[in-house]
């Protein structure tokens, strides 16, 4: 029986000093192909036209954007409201 549980025992301790394997690094491709990437940055638009175009677009965007933080102000305002009430709530009715 102590045959057993000694080999038991050393196999165990055996298996623990035991090195793991080390992972395969995995390799992801790029999102965009390398042949892009090498052109360098893409050259600036020359065109008036264009010009305004863009910026007509970041103004709308920007625009959006004020929209989105002004609506999110108000749903953060609304929370802090609602966080008030259940904190008088949890007083209430510990008192009772």
């Amino acid at each position: 029986m102590r045959a057993v549980l000694f080999s038991c025992v050393a196999a165990l301790a055996l298996a623990c000093t035991l090195s793991a394997q080390s992972p395969v690094p995995v390799i992801v491709p790029a999102a965009t192909p390398a042949a892009e990437s090498a052109k360098g940055p893409a050259a600036a638009p020359d065109n008036a036209a264009s010009l305004q175009t863009a910026l007509k677009m970041l103004q709308e965007m920007k625009a959006a954007n004020e929209e989105t933080l002004r609506k999110q102000a108000a749903t953060l305002a609304l929370l802090d409201e609602l966080e008030k009430a259940a904190e008088q709530i949890k007083i209430y009715t510990k008192r009772s």
